[in-house]
């Protein structure tokens, strides 16, 4: 039984390989189709949800941003129309699904002070859809279990005394080990391929070194980089500001929109 569940493990991973835009190898499990059908039904339940804002000006601006952004993502991310709410919440948030599906909070816009660093979020968060790092998280996830159930059934098989305690182990090892740093590594991703995807939008790519400057000042009190599922303000910081040469490169050759925040 360990050896079927193994070849198991061997075959999904090689069978569900695929490589992102900065040439790193992924695991996505899923289809295009599954998850932008998951995207789509998140999207709707949440609708239903949350407070829509009904502000003329507010919608216009954000509109106005996510379009001149959408313009430039690969139809392999999505070929249709993208869906652009703003749902009014205090909450210093936005979000980006597979099915072409964008959320902006209006709390955000306390953060960002102009067209340009609001394009630095949804860049970023369009780039997660790029990437299919929704993909990747949930294959991340199921082999994960399936690791945990493979070896639930070694230790049954063997007689391990403490399972549970062996399993607990075991879970925090992959949770701190792998799923932790795992998820830091889509957040500096999606912060480079956004700050690329914003300058060919035409808009500052400097801006996103100076909205993670105002995030900093909003997240006092957040935990240690390594115990965390996003990197260190710093961190990106200093990850936008060493990629800005080669962003200021695309921004240059764009043609630069005018929002005008209400």
């Amino acid at each position: 039984m360990n050896i079927k569940l193994l070849i198991c493990l061997i075959v999904i991973a090689i069978t569900g390989c695929a490589k992102s835009s900065t040439g790193r190898n992924q695991i996505t499990l899923f289809s295009n189709g599954e998850l932008s059908k998951m995207g789509v039904t998140s999207f709707e339940e949440l609708k239903k949800k949350e407070k829509i804002s009904l502000d003329k000006k507010t919608n216009q601006y954000v509109q106005c941003v996510a379009n001149a952004v959408i313009k430039n993502v690969p139809k392999s991310a999505h070929s249709g129309d993208w869906e652009v709410v703003v749902f009014d919440s205090e909450q210093v948030n936005a979000f980006a699904l597979p099915g072409g599906k964008i959320g902006v909070y209006t709390g955000i816009l306390k953060v960002t002070e102009n067209q340009d660093q609001l394009a630095a979020i949804i860049g970023h968060e369009v780039a997660h859809v790029i990437e299919r790092h929704s993909n990747e998280r949930l294959s991340s996830n199921q082999l994960t279990q399936i690791g945990a159930a493979a070896g639930s059934a070694i230790m049954s098989q063997q007689g391990v005394k403490n399972k549970e305690t062996w399993m607990m182990a075991g879970m925090a090892i992959a949770q701190y080990g792998f799923l932790m740093p795992y998820s830091r590594m889509h957040e500096s991703e999606a912060d480079i391929v956004g700050q690329d995807l914003m300058a060919k939008s035409g808009f500052q790519p400097k801006a996103a070194i100076a909205l993670w400057k105002n995030m900093a000042k909003q997240s006092k009190g957040a935990p240690p980089e390594f115990l965390s599922t996003h990197p260190s303000n710093q961190t990106r910081i200093s990850d936008l500001t060493q990629h800005l040469t080669k962003s200021e490169g695309k921004y240059q050759a764009s043609n630069r929109p005018s929002c005008n925040k209400p």
